[in-house]
């Protein structure tokens, strides 16, 4: 709850609006100040909600790791997928917890990968969300009932992808597994890469999901909710980056849920 809370106070589009509001309260005292201070935060929020000014955000990220090129002879002993949320009690799924979007694009791109390669599956996350069962859980049942996609281990006890490194590690390593191909969203991978590479593991990046890959057009240059939702995504992986740096440990992650 405390990490949502900070999260939600520091990403857009919320951080801009407290600032715009600030603005215009200092502005009753200092009216140059708070009404320039004011007009700055609106036009940075109109320009983070373009998918223009999403991607001068998203695409250093997404850069860092670029998409497999080929599948054929991969060089690692097995597949980390990482969860990214669910959705509860589905009525369309008697009730089911489900993935969401960001969770399932990670699972169809595991699954590609294993039945490219025949590696072992591991799916990881646990339950921070306080719901009775894991999205780990949840996940392999996807994977192995839907996808038919062999699962051979769960980690299922995580809460942040620094968690999701740690105990998939352990795991991992008892099994005697050093090397894994990572699955993951593109902009979430540098993070996530960095937290399973400082918990003892060789990381081949597997990025999914990409948000700067389409081609500009009219919209692009137009505010919508879109550029907001990716905005926000980069600008949460930034800050989990800086706090990597300052604080010299895997950062703590603001669960990400708008996809």
């Amino acid at each position: 709850m405390f990490n949502t809370l900070v999260g939600t106070i520091l990403l857009p589009p919320l951080n801009l609006v407290l600032l715009t509001a600030l603005g215009l309260w200092l502005a009753r005292k200092r009216p140059r100040l708070g009404l320039s201070l004011s007009a700055c935060t609106l036009a940075i929020l109109t320009v983070f909600s373009t998918g223009v000014g999403a991607r001068l955000l998203a695409r250093p990220l997404e850069n860092q790791n670029p998409a497999l090129t080929s599948t054929a002879n991969l060089d690692a002993q097995a597949i980390v997928v990482l969860g990214g949320g669910r959705i509860w009690d589905s009525p369309e799924y008697g009730g089911q917890d489900i993935p969401k979007m960001t969770t399932l694009g990670r699972l169809r791109y595991g699954a590609y990968l294993q039945r490219a390669t025949g590696l072992p599956v591991l799916v990881t996350g646990g339950a921070p969300d306080g719901r009775t069962g894991s999205e780990a859980e949840m996940m392999a049942r996807v994977l192995q009932d839907e996808m038919h996609v062999p699962v051979k281990w769960i980690e299922n006890a995580s809460d942040n992808t620094a968690q999701n490194a740690q105990y998939s590690a352990k795991i991992l390593q008892e099994a005697g597994i050093q090397k894994i191909a990572l699955v993951t969203d593109a902009l979430h991978m540098p993070r996530a890469r960095r937290a399973f590479e400082e918990s003892g593991l060789t990381v081949v990046p597997a990025p999914t999901a990409f948000a700067t890959t389409e081609h500009t057009s009219l919209k692009a240059w137009l505010p919508g909710a879109t550029g907001m939702q990716v905005s926000y995504y980069a600008m949460h992986e930034w800050l989990g980056l800086l706090w990597y740096r300052l604080h010299r440990q895997s950062p703590p992650t603001f669960r990400f849920s708008a996809k």
